[in-house]
C-alpha cells in the first residue's frame, strides 16, 4: 500500500536551477521545464561567479549546467556544488563532444550528460532519470565507459588529449584549437596571460610537442576532429 508520504514525494514538483551563458538557451530551457506539470525553474544564472550562493538560496533538486562558461568552468562549479550542496543532483547540457567530456563531468560529480544537439525531450528524460537515482548518458557513451572499465587505462589508444590533460589544460587546448590567441584565451577564462602561458607549457610537455607551432597544429587538428563549433 502506498503511504501518503510516498504520494507526496511522487507528486512533488522537481525544482530545477540552470547555469547557461546564452540567454536564449536559458529561456528555452525555462519554457521547456515549466511546461512540465512536475517540474519548475527555481533559478538561473549565466556564469559560475556567485552561482553557488544562488543555488544555495534557491534550493533546487537538480542543477542543469553547461561546461563552457565565463570565468571558471562548469566542471569547477560541479565540484563546488558536489561539496557545498551534496543533495543537489547535476546534469550537464553541453554542445561539446560527449565522448570527450562526459567522463570528466561524471568524475566531477554530475549524474547525467545531454548534448544540446539532441531533441529537447532528452533533457526532460535526463532530469527524470537522474532524479530517480540513475546515471544518464547516451547508449554509445554508456558502452564506451563500460569497455573502458573492462579494459582499463593505458596503451596508445588512451594517449589522447582528454586522457592526458587536466580539465583546465583541456579547456585551454580546445580554445587554442578554435583559433584564439593566448591573450584571447586569458580574457575568456578570466586568467592572466602568464597563467595561460604556463598551461601551454604543461600541455606541450604532456603531449611531447617541441614548440608553439606544433601545439597549435595539434590543437586545431583535435578540435576539427571533434567538429566543435
Amino acid at each position: 500500500m502506498t503511504s501518503p508520504h510516498d504520494e507526496g514525494q511522487r507528486d512533488r514538483t522537481v525544482r530545477v536551477f540552470v547555469v547557461e551563458d546564452h540567454p536564449i538557451m536559458r529561456e528555452g530551457i525555462e519554457l521547456l521545464v515549466n511546461e512540465e506539470p512536475t517540474m519548475s525553474i527555481c533559478g538561473q544564472t549565466g556564469q559560475t561567479e556567485g552561482a553557488l550562493d544562488k543555488i544555495k538560496e534557491s534550493g533546487p533538486d537538480i542543477l542543469v549546467v553547461d561546461l563552457m562558461l565565463p570565468g571558471r568552468s562548469g566542471l569547477d562549479l560541479i565540484e563546488d556544488v558536489r561539496d557545498g550542496c551534496p543533495d543537489v543532483r547535476i546534469i550537464v547540457l553541453s554542445a561539446h563532444d560527449e565522448q570527450v567530456y562526459a567522463e570528466r563531468a561524471l568524475r566531477a560529480g554530475a549524474m547525467g550528460y545531454v548534448m544540446k544537439q539532441e531533441h529537447t525531450r532528452k533533457l526532460l528524460e535526463g532530469i527524470r532519470r537522474v532524479m530517480a537515482g540513475e546515471v544518464f548518458v547516451s547508449e554509445q557513451m554508456s558502452s564506451a565507459l563500460l569497455q573502458r572499465f573492462v579494459k582499463g587505462g593505458g596503451g596508445p589508444e588512451h594517449n589522447t588529449p582528454p586522457d592526458i590533460l587536466s580539465d583546465r589544460e583541456l579547456q585551454v587546448f580546445r580554445l587554442l584549437g578554435k583559433g584564439l590567441t593566448t591573450r584571447e584565451v586569458a580574457d575568456k577564462l578570466h586568467l592572466s596571460i602568464k597563467t595561460i602561458e604556463t598551461y601551454r607549457e604543461h600541455i606541450k610537455n604532456k603531449l611531447n610537442l617541441e614548440n608553439a607551432n606544433q601545439l597549435l597544429q595539434r590543437a586545431i587538428q583535435w578540435v576539427s576532429s571533434k567538429r566543435e563549433v
